[in-house]
C-alpha cells in the first residue's frame, strides 16, 4: 500500500491561479516544492497561460484548469473528470485564492454585488474543498490553504460583502481544521493586508501608506512564501490559524 501512494503523481490546486497574489503562489511552490500545479482561472486563458510559462521558468511543471469556482455542478464535474485522467494522481494541496471585490456602500448595495462576492469566496471555498476532501482524508495528508484578508478580520468600511465572505472562511477554516486534524489534513489562512496587484491599484498609495505601519503596500512574492511554507510538511504543527501579512495594520 505505501508504495502506491509513492508512485502517485503529486498535485497542487491554486484556485484564481493566473493572476496576482495566486500567480504568485503557483511560481513559488513550482521554486519550493515538489508538487504539479494545477493553475485554475475562471476567464483569463491568456494570463493563466502565462502563469504556466513562470512555473517552468521556475523550474516547475503544471496544467492549466478552467471552472468558475461559484458554480458547484461545474466544479465537481470538472475536478472529477480531471480524476479520470489521472488516475495515479492525488491533489494534496489546496489553496482556495479566488475571489472578487464589489465595493460599495452596504446601503446602496444591490443584490447581485452581494452574492457574486459571498458565490465567489465563501461558496468557491465549499465547492471546491467539498470536491476534493475525502480524496484528502483517504490519503492521510492534505494542506488546505484559504486566502482572506484583513476585511474579514476587522472589516472594511465599503466592503461590508467582501468582510463578510472573508469572515466566514476565517470560521470555517477554525472549525475544518479541528475536525480533520487526526488525519494529517491542516487547515489553514492567511490574510493579506494591502498587496500590490490588479486589484488595488485602483487605491490611493499613498493615502493608505498612513495607516500601515510598516509604511508601503506589500507584494504579492512576500504573500506567496507564507503560503508555501503552510503548504510543505515544515507546517505540520500548525492548524486552524490565520497568519497576517499586513505590515502591522492592527487586525
Amino acid at each position: 500500500m505505501e508504495d502506491k501512494k509513492v508512485e502517485k503523481q503529486k498535485y497542487a490546486l491554486v484556485t484564481g491561479g493566473s493572476r496576482g497574489i495566486g500567480r504568485a503562489i503557483c511560481v513559488q511552490l513550482a521554486k519550493d516544492l515538489d508538487y504539479h500545479i494545477i493553475i485554475n482561472y475562471n476567464g483569463n486563458k491568456k494570463a493563466a497561460e502565462e502563469t504556466l510559462k513562470l512555473v517552468e521558468e521556475a523550474g516547475g511543471n503544471g496544467e492549466i484548469l478552467q471552472f468558475n469556482v461559484a458554480d458547484a455542478e461545474g466544479v465537481k464535474s470538472i475536478l472529477e473528470a480531471w480524476h479520470e485522467d489521472h488516475k495515479e494522481a492525488v491533489i494534496e494541496v489546496v489553496i482556495n485564492n479566488a475571489g472578487i471585490t464589489k465595493d460599495g456602500l452596504f446601503m446602496w448595495m444591490s443584490p447581485e454585488d452581494w452574492s457574486s462576492v459571498i458565490d465567489t469566496s465563501l461558496n468557491g471555498f465549499y465547492n471546491v474543498t467539498n470536491a476534493l476532501i475525502q480524496k484528502l482524508l483517504v490519503n492521510k495528508y492534505g494542506r488546505i490553504i484559504n486566502m482572506v484578508s484583513v476585511s474579514g478580520l476587522k472589516g472594511t468600511p465599503g466592503q461590508t460583502n467582501y468582510s463578510a465572505a472573508k469572515g466566514a472562511v476565517i470560521g470555517a477554516t477554525k472549525a475544518l481544521a479541528q475536525e480533520v486534524a487526526k488525519r494529517n489534513v491542516t487547515v489553514n489562512a492567511v490574510a493579506p493586508g494591502f498587496i500590490k496587484t490588479d486589484m488595488t491599484k485602483e487605491l490611493n498609495e499613498q493615502e493608505l501608506r498612513k495607516m500601515i505601519p510598516a509604511n508601503r503596500f506589500g507584494t504579492a512574492e512576500e504573500v506567496a512564501h507564507t503560503v508555501s511554507f503552510l503548504a510543505s510538511s515544515k507546517s505540520s504543527y500548525i492548524t486552524g490559524e490565520i497568519i497576517n501579512i499586513n505590515g502591522g495594520i492592527y487586525s
